[in-house]
């Protein structure tokens, strides 16, 4: 396995970890009663996730045109072992939202108060900040799992969604790249259609997923909708998004026949 893959795999993990903290963002932003804060604050971690992706795609493409010049075949274990990092990236932040509501919710009342994202940094980076973290680490506790009924009040609908655009946003890029092995005389053409794929997936999320997510938050804060009950919608949400991974397992080589069959018509 070469530098580069490696470099992808964590690249790919930490990128998958965010999105997954991302879906608990809103119960802090319910919690702390200041919504505009928390997203705002959680950009910082966003930053972190698109420079992240930015470095991505190159490095892939990158092993791919190596191979191609020595006239390798497809090496489909090193794409599915990507994708398997997106699940271990997801599983990791699902693990971690506890801790991480509790983080952020401190971050949320420090910086309503001094309003400086600097000195927030600084108290993340200095050794009380440290100890709070270390003291705040919390696992998910059981009953998150166990209480969950499906036959009562289960988003089937926004669930599917999600499921089904997380699969293809997993895909989306690593199916343009695979698809240089299946059609190397339009891997250039391959791999800028990732936006082809990635549109159906932001289709799902603008008309169906964040729409239901915005209205639910704002029924939790005006007492229309229980706490509670927010908090399985989101423990839903989180197990979509694993499962979704894991469907993108499926995909993986379908996608890349479909780009590869795409670029060669375009």
């Amino acid at each position: 396995m070469t530098p580069q893959i490696i470099i992808v795999l964590v690249l790919t993990a930490v990128i998958n970890l965010i999105v997954t903290l991302s879906l608990a963002v809103r119960i802090v932003g319910v919690r702390t009663g200041r919504i505009a804060i928390t997203f705002s604050l959680f950009n910082i971690l966003v930053l972190v996730s698109r420079t992240a992706n930015t470095f991505q795609a190159p490095l892939l493409a990158k092993t791919v045109e190596d191979q191609l010049k020595q006239e390798a075949a497809g090496n489909e274990g090193v794409f599915r072992l990507i994708i398997l990092s997106c699940t271990i990236g997801s599983v990791i932040g699902a693990v971690l939202i506890p801790s991480f509501q509790r983080v952020l919710s401190k971050a949320v009342e420090h910086f309503s108060v001094h309003r400086s994202v600097p000195r927030l940094l600084y108290l993340g980076f200095s050794g009380s900040g440290r100890q709070f973290i270390k003291e705040n680490l919390k696992m998910p506790s059981k009953e998150s799992i166990t209480a969950l009924d499906p036959t009562k009040g289960f988003p089937k609908r926004i669930f599917l969604a999600n499921l089904v655009a997380t699969a293809i946003m997993t895909i989306s890029v690593l199916c343009c790249v695979y698809a240089a092995y299946i059609n190397p005389a339009y891997r250039t053409t391959a791999s800028n259609l990732s936006g082809v794929i990635n549109g159906v997936a932001t289709l799902l999320m603008v008309l169906f997923i964040d729409p239901h997510s915005s209205v639910l938050t704002d029924d939790v804060v005006l007492g229309k909708v229980s706490v509670s009950y927010f908090r399985q919608y989101i423990t839903y949400m989180v197990i979509a998004r694993v499962a979704g991974t894991l469907l993108a397992q499926l995909l993986l080589l379908p996608g890349a026949s479909f780009i590869a069959w795409l670029a060669g018509q375009v």
